[in-house]
């Protein structure tokens, strides 16, 4: 029979597993929605990439998600993509789901 402390160590486990794998979801998220802004900037390659990271660099302070998108919106207003904030917030939430998906990740 399961001791209390055997218990709590088996929440401490499910804790570190949960917050890791919220970071994994959050970080791949921030890559695809990198991708997908890189794309629509006109950015191939190693430009591509190159933003991507910089706006997950972002995502790492607080505040991270709205930095981030303001950072796509100015770009993409700087080069005359018709995509403003809430488009950008929308394919964010996609981009969340979808990295859930992929990591096998449930909210």
């Amino acid at each position: 029979m399961p001791t209390f402390e055997d218990r709590e160590k088996g929440f401490e486990r499910k804790f570190e597993h949960d917050q890791e794998m919220a970071f994994k979801v959050r970080s791949r998220k921030r890559k695809l929605l990198g991708e997908w802004a890189a794309h629509h900037l006109g950015l191939k390659g190693g430009e591509a990439e190159a933003y991507a990271e910089q706006l997950a660099q972002l995502g790492l302070h607080p505040g991270g998600d709205e930095a981030e998108i303001e950072a796509i919106a100015k770009d993409f207003a700087r080069k005359g993509v018709a995509l403003g904030p809430d488009r950008i917030k929308l394919e964010a939430e996609h981009f969340d789901r979808e990295a859930r998906k992929q990591l096998g990740a449930t909210k």
